[in-house]
């Protein structure tokens, strides 16, 4: 389906809708089922489509991070994440706890939030990363599907991350959330 999408003029105030406004439309058929957009503040912001790099770091993750999930983890994998009632995001990848139900995961309660980015890299990393702070996700990796640099960032705080450092591809990556995994991006197919 091609859609047409504009920018914002800035400075001009807009209607912000809800989770509910959207799930609406696309029961009206005003959004498509099969369109890829996230729900941001209450801004409909299209997702771009992925591209070879993209998927193969995608799927190079998923393959070594699922074998070393604890048990009462789950991974998700491109799921509709609600942190609010005007906000929605489908990450690449998210950790969190098995027991819930994905429609009541909030911000606290993803331990480890991936994103797998090329043509979105500065948003992925500026306010993305800084939105993803602001509703407590534990910890989030920005992953440049070009360099395989990887972006983390630790330390949740209402006004961005405690902590943020730059993982070359060669250098291990590890998360308290999978306390058994260890990665080099560089080792992924």
């Amino acid at each position: 389906m091609n859609v047409a999408w504009t920018r914002a003029a800035d400075g001009l105030p807009r209607r912000a809708f809800t989770v509910d406004d959207v799930r609406r439309m696309i029961d009206a058929g005003v959004l498509g089922r099969d369109e890829k957009f996230e729900l941001i503040e209450g801004e409909i912001v299209p997702v771009s489509p992925s591209h070879d790099p993209h998927e193969r770091v995608k799927s190079g993750l998923i393959l070594a991070i699922a074998p070393h999930l604890p048990q009462d983890l789950w991974l998700g994998v491109g799921s509709s994440v609600y942190l609010a009632g005007r906000t929605f995001v489908e990450p690449d990848l998210c950790v969190y706890e098995q027991n819930l139900a994905l429609a009541d995961v909030r911000g606290p309660d993803l331990q480890l939030v991936i994103e797998v980015a090329d043509t979105t890299l500065s948003f992925d990393l500026g306010q993305k990363a800084q939105l993803y702070a602001s509703y407590g996700m534990r910890e989030s990796w920005v992953v440049n599907a070009s360099t395989r640099v990887t972006t983390v960032h630790t330390g949740p705080t209402a006004t961005g991350w405690a902590s943020i450092r730059e993982v070359q591809p060669g250098e291990l990556l590890y998360t308290p959330a999978v306390p058994a995994l260890t990665i080099r991006l560089s080792d992924l197919r």
